[in-house]
């Protein structure tokens, strides 16, 4: 039984993609480790069909953080047994590079993100100095890889030379079709980070008179919370915090609109394909999204969307008001959405996945 290890940043309990690709794994008889971090935030890990480790760090942010942890996790990989080792994003990319090549192993690249792209990154010119060097001197090492969409997997090839297969970041299809009776909350869900729009996302709930519930955190969340107070929606934006994924699997189809927008600084958001997208695909619930290549390319098969360029509060609260109040659209986007999920899922995805492992093993 071949061994991998996959490695992330994150504390395991809220990376869907990554439960989705263990998982596949598995059942698909390797044996399978996913190597993260233990904050003090951290609930205790759930039974999965594979191992989990968390690694215990000093820092928790910045470069200390950064280094410490591929430090730790460099030493943790080099005395396990394996048959490859996968790098989830740059941040952990140089330890599971050096491991590979020290231990004779094969390697694996999975970019769920132009991470020197991300807004964090990018506007801070000494950070993307230092990312982007470890970009150009790790990945075109990594010949074996895979991304979330077309978009990435061109820019890294155009870049880098390298030839990746396209793995989409969608839930796995649900037999028992979502409830047709939406609540009466508005809802976004996933990182509340820099470049998510939210400083005019927030403003603009000044004119819609429905709640918004957004379940998640990141480094905005404190800005979030000032915004929120400014603008005196005490009573109308409730920040929710983090979900398991099991818990927001039942509340994501109660919604009755989801927010998918995010500002274009940096082609990561530009190119993006997130996850949450197809989360509100999944669960029946119409959304308004940004309108970006990767999301238009698939709203014009399947119209589960209304779309947008215009970010600034007026224009998102006309935007989500017209939406809203529109029952004609809502029930459409609805029905699309129960038709796309046929062909979005995981289903489709995981038979991508496991051909590329065993490609990687013949």
């Amino acid at each position: 039984m071949k061994q991998i290890y996959f490695t992330v940043t994150n504390d395991l309990t809220y990376d869907q993609r990554m439960q989705r690709i263990c998982t596949s794994l598995s059942n698909g008889g390797y044996q399978i480790t996913l190597v993260g971090r233990k904050l003090k935030s951290s609930v205790p890990l759930q039974r999965k069909p594979y191992a989990q480790k968390r690694l215990r760090c000093f820092f928790n942010k910045g470069f200390l953080f950064y280094s410490e942890y591929n430090l730790r996790l460099f030493f943790f990989l080099l005395a396990k047994k394996m048959d490859a080792v996968c790098a989830i994003d740059l941040d952990t990319v140089l330890p599971c590079y050096f491991v590979s090549l020290l231990r004779k192993k094969k390697k694996v690249y999975d970019a769920h993100e132009l991470f020197c792209e991300m807004k964090e990154v990018v506007s801070r010119p000494q950070v993307h100095k230092l990312w982007k060097a470890v970009e150009k001197f790790c990945v075109p090492k990594f010949a074996q890889g895979y991304t979330v969409n077309a978009n990435i997997r061109d820019i890294l090839k155009e870049e880098y030379g390298v030839h990746y297969e396209v793995i989409k970041n969608v839930p796995l299809l649900q037999e028992k079709p979502p409830p047709a009776q939406p609540e009466n909350f508005i809802l976004y869900q996933g990182a509340v980070n820099e470049g998510r729009s939210f400083e005019t996302l927030i403003p603009a709930f000044q004119w819609i008179n429905v709640p918004f519930f957004i379940y998640g955190d990141g480094n905005f969340l404190s800005q979030a919370k000032v915004l929120i107070k400014e603008n005196k929606l005490e009573e109308k934006i409730f920040l929710k915090g983090k979900a398991e994924p099991g818990e927001l699997k039942k509340i994501t189809p109660h919604a009755l609109l989801g927010i998918s927008v995010f500002e274009n600084k940096g082609k990561s958001n530009y190119y993006s394909l997130a996850n949450r997208f197809f989360d509100y695909m999944h669960a029946g619930v119409p959304q308004l999204c940004v309108d970006y290549p990767a999301y238009r390319e698939i709203n014009d098969e399947y119209k589960v969307a209304v779309l947008t360029n215009d970010l600034s509060s007026p224009s998102l609260a006309e935007k989500i008001n017209a939406v809203i109040h529109d029952e004609a659209l809502m029930d459409e986007l609805r029905q699309n959405c129960i038709r796309a999920r046929e062909k979005f899922n995981w289903q489709a995805e995981e038979k991508i996945l496991l051909q590329f492992y065993q490609h990687l093993f013949a």
